[in-house]
């Protein structure tokens, strides 16, 4: 990847379920960024559901084309803010930011300390989260395959095959 047509954000001990966020993330690698952010705010508002393909053991079905489904909103809440802050480190660089996708999106289980207080012993839950979208220009369009004239040995299979037939 060329360093000048991508942007990047790191998300550090964020508050949320590591396992959410990789459901979350699985979802929306390589969409492209306003599509991402659409799709979260959709989540947040429960109108549309992520669908869990690793973590869904007990997870009952939702509406729409997929199996299992949750709404993690708070988790969307986290990731939607990052997908901000990419956005306008796109913008800083100059990149456009219509042309965004998310080709990276790496959420990474963080350090779990214990709560405080009457809460002790159980563990609280932490994880990273890394980013990296790319400017894609418009795609050029595809040459038609050349096919190239076959060659004697080719002809010659081919003969030996049809008389093996006869």
């Amino acid at each position: 990847m060329a360093d000048e047509h991508v942007a990047s954000v790191y998300g550090k001990d964020i508050p949320i379920s590591t396992k959410h966020a990789i459901e979350i993330c699985n979802f929306i690698r390589g969409k492209s960024l306003q599509q991402s952010k659409k799709f979260l705010e959709q989540v947040i508002v429960m109108k549309t559901a992520v669908p869990f393909k690793i973590y869904k053991r007990n997870v009952g079905h939702k509406p729409g084309n997929m199996a299992a489904g949750r709404y993690p909103t708070k988790a969307s809440r986290y990731i939607l803010s990052l997908l901000s802050s990419l956005e306008s480190n796109a913008e800083n660089k100059g990149l456009d930011v219509s042309s965004l996708y998310l080709t990276e999106i790496i959420p990474n289980r963080a350090s779990r300390p214990f709560h405080f207080g009457r809460k002790r012993r159980i563990k609280m839950k932490r994880t990273h989260i890394q980013i990296f979208a790319e400017e894609r220009k418009e795609e050029k369009e595809k040459e038609p395959r050349k096919i190239e004239p076959k060659t004697v040995k080719q002809e010659i299979k081919q003969e030996k095959k049809k008389e093996v037939k006869k």
